[in-house]
């Protein structure tokens, strides 16, 4: 099989995931933008900003997307499970867009600021339901090989779209600083990648796992050829096809009328669930997505003043690790997100990686935290260009990227596409999905007032997080690199692998002997056909 071989299904569901880091990271440029703030009241009759107000505002446009997402996530199974993965995607697509319009058409001060509300909570929604359901649909469709480097294109999708909001608010802070364009043009770019997936999944095929668990398995055997480049006839697919029709039957056989309490506390199970719900907890607590929100704000905590400034390096964040001198920073975050899911994810594994990841990160955080409160910003007129010890910081803040881009930013999704079985991997990232925006709405609504609050401190909690609590975790999970999903099962304890390769053989032999049955069949037709003839 030419693992290397993929079809379009994983560029399209992944566009969605472009609306994720695109959605998240656009809301806190456009709230610092000085047009938006006189705009909405977020300034003093003086002309200074109104911290407390500010602080609410662009907590509330962060956080009510992150509301939306969670009952989104949730309610992603349901309609996932029935519908299926291709359905279940190209309606949530089309809901995210209803919002990102009502917010793109916000435009007086009366009433502007609720229909960015009221977008922003339809189109967290949307993008709830897809974050839930992309992982799962291309991870069902992924060869076992490099499974981990296509679902790692998860992490991939959210960096372009986050880079994307950065340096589009950039833009608009530079040369459109006034009028309502301020959010417009910003809130109504999202329609571009929600408009790419909304067509190109007319064009995709459906996830061969959830048709064999709904029972159709000639067109899973189908969409499975097609998706590994075989016919159906193939040695591999056909095994691999007897590994999927087995562990669902399993579950049929042992789990029979169980419903909802089977899908969380069926045997080997009920840990998986808590291992993604536990994930994404750490991952919000771990400060990437505090930095990556409020980005302006947090490096003009660190001396980064003025919206060139803020903005630019904040961009750069979005895309970038490590800096060159002054204003140039080279390399990216794109790249190094790329370059470890295509060329390490598959040779270092799931654990190392969160494990290294989790010690770099909170090693980088202690050290911007040290360089915060022994050299303090100053709360008057900043000079021209930021100090050494702002750069050092931003430096430290780059660096602490390519850890986080190693290990706990595309891993998290990787591993919990990994460990559900079909007839529960809907629900299992349904759960993992809105554990991440649970904990994204909390953060978000709170980091504003940390920033203010807690000053050098929040770096301090961020690296006790990142090295004491995600790095045991990291310890504490098995590995799943390199297994089949019907193969976790047996990793978690739900069947034994010889029970397991019993009931392979045995489809394999069935789906042998149908095999046979329909050559003996088309052999009689063409022979009864020649007498005729």
């Amino acid at each position: 099989m030419a693992v290397g071989t993929f079809k379009n299904i994983r560029v399209y569901s992944y566009w969605g995931i472009v609306l994720f880091g695109y959605d998240t990271g656009i809301a806190g440029g456009v709230v610092s933008q000085r047009y938006f703030q006189e705009e909405f009241g977020l300034r003093n009759p003086d002309g200074s900003v109104n911290t407390p107000r500010a602080n609410d505002v662009s907590s509330n446009v962060v956080s009510v997307l992150q509301a939306g997402a969670f009952f989104g996530a949730l309610g992603s199974a349901p309609v996932s499970s029935k519908l299926g993965r291709k359905w279940t995607l190209i309606i949530f697509t089309f809901v995210f867009s209803i919002g990102a319009i009502l917010a793109t058409v916000a435009k007086d001060k009366h009433h502007g600021l609720q229909l960015i509300y009221a977008g922003r909570v339809i189109s967290g929604f949307g993008i709830g339901g897809i974050s839930a359901v992309a992982p799962a649909y291309v991870s069902e469709c992924s060869p076992k090989e490099v499974r981990g480097r296509i679902t790692g294109l998860f992490q991939i999708m959210v960096a372009i779209g986050v880079m994307l909001s950065y340096f589009i608010n950039y833009g608009i802070g530079i040369n459109i600083p006034t009028g309502p364009n301020v959010w417009r043009i910003p809130f109504g770019f999202q329609l571009v990648p929600a408009g790419i997936m909304l067509f190109g999944l007319f064009t995709v095929k459906e996830s061969p796992r959830w048709l064999a668990s709904v029972g159709r398995n000639d067109e899973a055997l189908r969409n499975l050829a097609y998706l590994r480049s075989e016919s159906i006839d193939s040695e591999s697919v056909v095994h691999e096809m007897a590994e999927i029709e087995a562990q669902i039957e399993e579950e049929r056989v042992m789990r029979q009328g169980l419903g909802i309490k089977e899908i969380f506390f069926g045997k080997g199970n009920f840990i998986r669930f808590v291992i993604a719900f536990v994930i994404f907890l750490l991952r919000q607590w771990g400060g990437q997505n505090s930095v990556g929100y409020y980005a302006p704000q947090i490096f003009t905590s660190i001396g980064y003043i003025g919206p060139k400034n803020s903005l630019l390096a904040s961009g750069i964040y979005g895309v970038v690790k490590p800096q060159s001198s002054r204003a140039k920073i080279e390399a990216v975050q794109v790249i190094a997100t790329t370059i470890f899911v295509f060329f390490l994810v598959e040779t270092l594994g799931r654990r190392i990686s969160l494990i290294i990841s989790s010690l770099g990160m909170g090693t980088l955080f202690f050290i911007i935290g040290a360089i915060l409160k022994t050299h303090p910003v100053s709360a008057g007129h900043p000079p021209p260009t930021p100090p050494p010890a702002s750069k050092a910081m931003a430096a430290m803040l780059y660096i602490y990227v390519c850890f986080y881009s190693m290990g706990w930013g595309p891993m998290p999704w990787i591993y919990v596409s990994d460990i559900f079985s079909t007839r529960t991997r809907h629900y299992g990232l349904a759960v993992a999905s809105a554990s991440q925006w649970l904990w994204n709405f909390v953060v978000s609504k709170v980091t504003p007032d940390m920033i203010t609050d807690l000053g050098y401190k929040i770096f301090l909690m961020f690296a006790t997080v990142n090295i004491g609590a995600m790095g045991l975790f990291s310890f504490l999970i098995p590995e799943t690199k390199g297994r089949s999903l019907e193969e976790m099962d047996v990793i978690f304890g739900a069947i034994s692998a010889e029970e397991r390769a019993a009931h392979i053989a045995a489809q394999e032999r069935a789906l042998d002997h149908e095999k046979t049955d329909v050559r003996s069949t088309r052999s009689v037709s063409e022979k009864v056909n020649a007498i005729v003839v």
